[in-house]
């Protein structure tokens, strides 16, 4: 059965502790906000999956209580950065199994300032579930006294450089780029415009990267109302509902560690399997897209998804950003929202607030950030441990 996002909603995106808030509020604010969307009460939602890393077992309850209390099913969603788009998921296969008509989708983070530990804080790190790839990360390059996850990232952007010649001033411009498309989003944590130039003489994280080329930390919620085609037509939905023509989810296999290198361990063999089954199920291709929201927790990850993305050979994502094609006027929108490193990164929410912008963007509702004429997006969202999520939108 086909499956269509009908309403959406999303918070402004903030600085951890710069508001007076706490997650049931986000939650509150975003799920409300979806249903306005979508015009429909809350009763009509059947169930719930609630996506979220840093908050106790059933949150999601907790959260989704400010939107009624109607006994229905909750689910608590857990997959690292890509938990947003897992609870959209999830959604999505209640709906396409015809086991719901009208199924809610709620993400939410409220998080501590500075970085993350990258899941290898605070424990046995032989019992981390990211062991194994900060285990090959440190085969390769050792371990340095540098934010992990920034690290392994920093890590895939020096291999990257050294076999296909990819500068510094190309990854900045993946940063300049998103900064610049954040300066038009209302909902966005950072709003200011920034040349590469700038971006290069911004403080150090993990060289290449430096600051500016870094998703934060974020406070917020996003959220999407996934309904079957029997409840567009019985709600008189047409004009709001935006199709989900494919989507799939893949985990790392053998060939994420088998080359001992960062590039693989952060993701890209798992980004290009999850695209090419979600095409597959479309019968789209990258060449039918015309907006993407891609998960750029760091600029390199934003090059190395172009490749897996299939928008152009691999090594050649530095000359594609260079030349303007991934930025108004050029082949591709990616990012239009500012993406991660702008907009923000509360990491249960990053997944559903890429599928809003995508909606508002299909509908046309997307203001100064508008894409001409778009008709198709692709959402792109990974998780190190790791899961990445592949979703291709239409406007029927």
């Amino acid at each position: 059965m086909k499956s269509y996002i009908v309403g959406v909603g999303m918070t402004k995106f903030e600085k951890p502790e710069s508001r007076d808030w706490r997650y049931p509020d986000m939650a509150k604010e975003a799920g409300t906000a979806a249903l306005a969307d979508a015009g429909i009460p809350y009763e009509l939602v059947q169930q719930v999956p609630v996506g979220y890393c840093f908050q106790p077992s059933t949150a999601g309850q907790r959260a989704v209580y400010e939107l009624g209390l109607t006994g229905v099913p909750v689910y608590n969603v857990s997959n690292n950065c890509a938990t947003g788009s897992t609870a959209l998921m999830m959604a999505r296969q209640f709906v396409a199994g015809g086991l719901s008509d009208c199924v809610l989708a709620l993400g939410f983070e409220q998080m501590r300032k500075g970085a993350l530990g990258g899941g290898t804080d605070g424990g046995d790190f032989a019992a981390s579930p990211v062991a194994r790839h900060y285990g090959i990360m440190a085969a390769a390059h050792g371990f340095e006294r540098t934010p992990p996850t920034a690290q392994i990232f920093g890590n895939a952007a020096r291999e990257h450089m050294e076999r296909h010649g990819t500068t510094e001033r190309q990854l900045a411009a993946v940063a300049a780029k998103n900064h610049r498309h954040s300066a038009a989003n209302p909902y966005a944590q950072f709003r200011e415009v920034y040349e590469v130039d700038e971006i290069l003489a911004d403080k150090a994280v993990h060289l290449p990267l430096t600051r500016l080329q870094c998703s934060p930390t974020s406070d917020g919620a996003a959220a999407a109302v996934v309904v079957s085609e029997r409840f567009v037509v019985a709600h008189g939905l047409h004009d709001r509902a935006v199709e989900i023509a494919g989507q799939a989810m893949a985990t790392d296999t053998a060939e994420s560690f088998a080359s001992g290198s960062c590039v693989d361990v952060v993701g890209t063999p798992m980004s290009r399997s999850a695209a090419r089954r979600a095409f597959e199920a479309s019968g789209l291709g990258i060449e039918d897209v015309d907006v993407i929201e891609l998960h750029d927790c760091f600029s390199i990850n934003e090059l190395l998804t172009y490749e897996a993305l299939g928008m152009c050979p691999d090594g050649g994502s530095g000359k594609l950003v260079e030349s303007g094609a991934t930025t108004y006027g050029g082949r591709w929108v990616v990012n239009p929202s500012g993406g991660l490193i702008s907009k923000g990164h509360p990491l249960g929410a990053t997944g559903l607030a890429q599928a809003a912008e995508l909606t508002w963007q299909l509908r046309g509702e997307a203001g100064p950030r508008q894409v001409p004429g778009a008709r198709t997006g692709l959402a792109h969202n990974i998780g190190l441990g790791g899961a990445a999520v592949v979703t291709v939108l239409r406007k029927g």
